[in-house]
């Protein structure tokens, strides 16, 4: 079990720089967005390959930062319900559904994406619009998306697995159960709870 928890600390780590490789995509998405906007008003000139490569980074953030968000925890859950479920029990979900929908769905996409992108790559596909991008970058951004959500399912499955039988104290990568709403809510409490505090301390002296 210490081997399989040294690979889920390797694919953590690598989905964590991965993870924040990505957001830097998101910055050069906005910055040609907003370039390819100005110029467009101001000077009358547009560009098929601005705005395609607008749409590849789009899917880039999405496709390569899946296996990020799988690490910390933050993809969709039904919280109602989870929040109110032992660690035990959830771990035993996700683990079923991991097993059961994650990895075997992922593994299809890979299968059925590889062949797409293979295509384009050997018949040098390019973009019906004029002045267009090649499209292999793109094509290849499925199989190699859920390459990375598939190692990331693995790694979860692991401290899952570690959790149940004892070899890890939490089941999760992320230990704050707190949701964003909460945290901003608890947040605000604080600086209200600060600011009556200060205000009495006024009216003492």
């Amino acid at each position: 079990m210490q081997l399989l928890l040294k690979l889920s600390r390797a694919i953590d780590a690598l989905n964590t720089l991965i993870g924040k490789l990505t957001m830097w995509l998101v910055l050069a998405a906005v910055l040609i967005s907003a370039t390819n906007a100005i110029v467009r008003k101001a000077f009358n000139i547009g560009s098929n390959a601005f705005l395609e490569i607008q749409w590849y980074l789009f899917a880039a953030v999405f496709m390569l930062g899946v296996g990020y968000v799988m690490l910390k925890n933050a993809h969709v859950r039904i919280d109602f319900i989870s929040n109110k479920l032992s660690k035990r029990t959830n771990a035993i979900i996700d683990a079923i559904g991991i097993i059961v929908f994650t990895i075997p769905l992922s593994l299809i996409m890979i299968d059925l994406g590889w062949p797409l992108f293979m295509r384009a790559w050997e018949s040098g596909e390019m973009s019906q619009n004029a002045g267009g991008l090649i499209r292999w970058p793109v094509m290849l951004l499925v199989p190699l998306g859920f390459a990375i959500l598939t190692l990331q399912a693995i790694s979860e499955l692991i401290k899952r697995f570690a959790f149940l039988s004892g070899h890890l104290a939490e089941p999760f990568s992320v230990f704050d159960d707190k949701l964003e709403e909460e945290k901003f809510a608890q947040a605000l409490a604080e600086e209200a709870a600060q600011r009556e505090a200060k205000l009495a301390a006024a009216k003492l002296n």
